[in-house]
């Protein structure tokens, strides 16, 4: 069933997702690859407010023009890259969707259990598809330090989908164990 959600998710709504509801987001997600997650876990305060967010595994293409940034392509990255960093960046920022492609492993399936979190799976060659779906490119953070593609971007977004749940709150997964 299509489900058209907003952020902030509760822990209830968050526990009424289940493997295979296809979902349209709105409200704001926030970048971040293998370097940000690292730097993430590397400092004691973040110069964000990620627990409204939902977190995805995107390193966009952006362009620079007059008025701003404008996001050309934002397509998934591959969240397995991200399994060893997962689970302690779920604890520590009480982030409730995370946003990838191709899954994750058994880590991050326990974290999602344990602090409820969804793992939604956004489908790979449609980073245009998702660059639509961008409202607006509200801030970056860490550019200089690493690079337009690790930086960590915060997008405001508009049923942002389709998504699928692929890794649920309550410990099921679509991908094999």
């Amino acid at each position: 069933m299509n489900k058209k959600i907003s952020l902030p998710l509760d822990e209830e709504k968050i526990r009424n997702l289940h493997i295979g509801d296809i979902l349209f987001l709105s409200g704001k997600l926030f970048t971040a690859r293998d370097k940000a997650h690292k730097k993430i876990l590397s400092i004691e305060k973040i110069p964000f407010n990620p627990k409204d967010m939902a977190l995805f595994h995107c390193g966009p293409l952006m362009e620079k023009n007059k008025s701003g940034w404008k996001v050309i392509s934002a397509g998934p990255t591959t969240s397995s890259r991200m399994e060893p960093f997962e689970a302690d960046v779920i604890r520590k920022l009480g982030i409730r969707i995370i946003i990838g492609k191709g899954g994750m492993g058994e880590k991050t399936l326990k974290a999602l259990e344990k602090y409820s979190c969804v793992y939604l799976a956004y489908p790979g060659g449609a980073g245009a598809l998702a660059a639509d779906k961008i409202e607006k490119v509200e801030n970056v953070y860490w550019l200089e330090e690493l690079g337009i593609l690790e930086a960590v971007w915060i997008f405001k977004v508009k049923d942002f989908g389709p998504l699928v749940v692929a890794m649920d709150s309550h410990g099921e997964t679509l991908y094999p164990k």
